[in-house]
């Protein structure tokens, strides 16, 4: 089933229904297919994503108990994605990037999880119907708000397996890598106050400690030289810890990772803060 905004035409497998639903959210979308769909278990990629041969087989073993609401699995990058991409799948997978979180870019340990991105998330029909559907305009962050209604809401589990993979294409670094961290963390900074039981967690405040650490002490350093010492010291040694996370083997990834770390910090935690400052996001339509 495909649900682009006007009608493509024809296609060429007749098993393919195309349902044009005009300029709406992916959201929306979805919850539009909600109403044809006519199976049990519903499964949820990005445009930008496709899953591995074993991908449903893996994930119904999953679904056996009936305690599990969604199962999900790590989304990771092809081998034949460009050199750009890569190095922004690099940093996503770093764990001075994505800290605890790495599992959503690396096959990690099964494990339950309580938020999820939807770029692989399966959820059972039967809870996406008695949610409502995502029932949101917000994106990114539809996925987010889903997830907190099936664990809070319902009070059901979702199961996170490294057999359920997905290989899914990154941006290209920097600018495209960054738009897109922007976005995130935009969302993810207002989510803290609008749903604080998935968002409101110490780890994603850290880059924004970290981006005012950095604006703040520069000022500081301004009018204490024994404080610019201190700081000046704190920056190098984030420099090195950079530096360490981005040794590879091919030495020419090295500056690419290096700087794209570093921006990537201090992207995320502005626009983590612009979110959180703001006293309201508009909702896509």
């Amino acid at each position: 089933m495909v649900l682009p905004e006007t009608d493509k035409g024809t296609v060429p497998n007749q098993r393919i229904k195309i349902i044009p639903t005009g300029p709406l959210s992916p959201a929306r979308k979805r919850d539009i297919a909600l109403n044809y769909a006519q199976g049990e278990i519903l499964a949820f990629l990005d445009d930008d994503a496709y899953p591995e041969s074993n991908w449903l087989t893996n994930a119904l073993e999953d679904f056996k108990d009936n305690d599990v609401a969604a199962v999900c699995g790590p989304a990771i990058t092809p081998g034949d994605d460009g050199l750009r991409q890569k190095v922004s799948s690099m940093i996503f997978a770093s764990f001075l990037v994505c800290g605890p979180f790495t599992y959503r870019y690396l096959p990690k340990a099964k494990r339950e999880v309580w938020d999820y991105p939807s770029c692989n998330l399966l959820v059972r029909k039967t809870i996406l119907e008695e949610l409502g559907g995502f029932n949101t305009d917000f994106w990114p962050g539809e996925d987010t708000k889903l997830c907190l209604d099936i664990t809070k809401k319902l009070g059901k589990r979702i199961i996170y397996d490294p057999r359920v993979l997905v290989y899914h294409h990154r941006r290209k670094i920097f600018l495209p890598h960054l738009k897109q961290i922007a976005s995130y963390a935009l969302h993810r900074g207002y989510f803290v106050k609008r749903y604080p039981e998935t968002s409101l967690k110490f780890t994603y405040f850290i880059p924004t400690l970290f981006f005012l650490a950095i604006v703040g002490g520069a000022m500081l350093s301004l009018f204490s030289a024994s404080f610019k010492i201190l700081y000046l010291s704190g920056i190098i040694f984030y420099l090195f810890l950079v530096f360490i996370f981005s040794i590879r083997k091919t030495v020419y990834l090295i500056p690419l990772l290096f700087l794209g770390i570093i921006l990537t910090h201090l992207t995320y935690g502005f626009y983590f803060l612009k979110g959180l400052v703001s006293l309201r996001l508009k909702e896509e339509k």
